[in-house]
This record gives C-alpha cells, structure tokens and sequence, in this order.
C-alpha cells in the first residue's frame, strides 16, 4: 500500500526533531546543512522510492544512495535507525568514543555505500556504480544527494559528462540547492547556476521543485525513476533552505559552521517547523 503524504509529512517532522536532539548531544555535528535535507531523505526512505532492506543492507536488489554531502547527512541517522540499519538506542552515543555514528559519515554506518572523501566525488562514485549495474542488467536505481556547492568541483563536472556519454538512465541525482557554501552564498563564490540548463545542455533530464515540498519531491523522483530507458540521467534540483526552521540559522550566511547552543534548540524544538 502506497504510502501517504501525510505520513511522510509527519516523519519529516520528526526527523527534524531527531536531528536538532543529535545536535545537542553532539555539537560537533553540521546542523544547518542537514536540516536543508530532511525532507529529501524523507521522501527516499519512507516514499515507495528507493528498494533496500534494512535486515541485509548490502542486498544485491537493492537501490543505492550515495551521500555526496556527507557531512550534511546527519538527519539519515534516524531514519536508518528507524528503518532497521540499527538500534535506535544507537543514536544515544553519536560522536561519543566506541560509536560508528560520528559527525563525518563513514561506511561502517550500515546504509552507508562508500566514503567519498572530499567534497566533489559522489557523482563519479555512482557513475562507476551506475555503469556496473547496467553492464549487468541490474534494474537498481542510483540515487545521488549532492550539494549545491560541490559543483565548484571539475570532478562533479567529469561525472556528469560521463554519465551522458554512457547514458546512465538509472542515475538520478538530486541537488540540494541551498545557496549556501562553507563560509558564503555559492553565488558569491562561484555561480553554478542556471542547474537546469547546464545539466540539460550536458544531455541529462533536469527538473526543479521546491525541496521541501514532500509531493513534489515524490512526484519528480518516481517519475525519473519509473521513466524507462530514455538513455538520459536525471537530476533534480531541490531548492532548500540551509538551517531550516531555525531562524538563528537560517538568517546567518556562516550557518555551515555555526553550533546552536542549548537554549536556541530549546526555541526551535518549542516552536513549529
């Protein structure tokens, strides 16, 4: 049975509570790039959307996620715990000494694929991924959560002239567009916008939505999912807001590397999303 938008509202919202409580537990943690992907992740996990199996993640049916932005993926945490990966009592000891939960996602975190390093790698690990499974009529999905920044990078470039070449249908890639670098706006640093028209003049399928729209993430996603063999990658622009639901990050270009102490948690938490 189909999962209702409803439902995935509701876990976004808790997802959004769980990665605000990490936080606190774990400071160290980047919050404000990991709450501009909540919804994205939501909508992966808990939307008819991506084949895995929470009992055996490394099931050969299984779709792939490669967390491009892996320092932003904190808010995965509790939805791979929710979704069977691990304990949920886990999540208790994020960052602390003895845990495989730290700050800097590492792949011995079950649902983890792969470590990419620096920023700039994720497109290129799934092509290679993406280019296997093809080569052995594998019906998996690749799915990317890139950041928007990283395409600064020539290598997330490469990889998106790769996949077109070897029309990598079964490459999605999903950019969460929060305007924002490291210690700026991604417009001050380097402009990688117009997305859509870049991507789709390098041949892939691009569409744009709100990325905290839970039905239009859904729609778009299966849609590129479900397409067929159209011989083009797909990539969604998700335009996100960095820190979101917590105005002292939201309105603070330095947000990335900003720690919300205990009483801005309290605020946020006490407040709507």
């Amino acid at each position: 049975m189909k999962t209702a938008n409803d439902e995935l509202l509701s876990k976004a919202g808790w997802v959004w509570a769980e990665t605000l409580r990490m936080h606190r537990l774990a400071p160290e943690t980047r919050v404000a790039s990991s709450l501009s992907a909540v919804e994205i992740f939501t909508t992966l996990y808990y939307g008819d959307l991506l084949a895995h199996n929470g009992a055996d993640p490394r099931w050969e049916g299984r779709d792939r996620l490669i967390v491009s932005k892996g320092h932003g993926s904190i808010s995965l945490f509790p939805i791979l715990a929710d979704r069977g990966y691990f304990d949920r009592s886990e999540l208790e000891g994020i960052c602390r000494e003895g845990s495989f939960l730290g700050g800097i996602p590492d792949t011995i975190i079950p649902g983890y694929e792969t470590i990419n390093g620096s920023l700039g790698h994720g497109i290129g690990v799934a092509c290679g991924m993406a280019l296997g499974l093809k080569c052995k009529g594998s019906p998996s999905h690749i799915f990317v959560v890139a950041g928007d920044g990283e395409f600064c990078e020539g290598s997330m470039w490469e990889g998106v002239m790769f996949a077109a070449h070897h029309r990598l249908d079964n490459l999605t890639v999903i950019i969460d567009n929060n305007k924002l670098c490291m210690l700026d706006r991604c417009e001050n640093i380097m402009t990688v916008e117009p997305f859509d028209r870049r991507f789709e003049a390098f041949g892939w399928e691009a569409r744009r939505v709100d990325g905290h729209d839970i039905p239009a993430l859904r729609e778009a996603l299966t849609s590129f999912k479900q397409r067929g063999a159209t011989g083009r990658p797909s990539v969604l622009i998700a335009d996100t807001v960095k820190g979101r639901g917590v105005p002292e990050l939201e309105l603070d270009t330095l947000c990335h590397i900003r720690t919300l102490t205990p009483s801005e948690i309290d605020r946020a938490m006490g407040g709507a999303q």
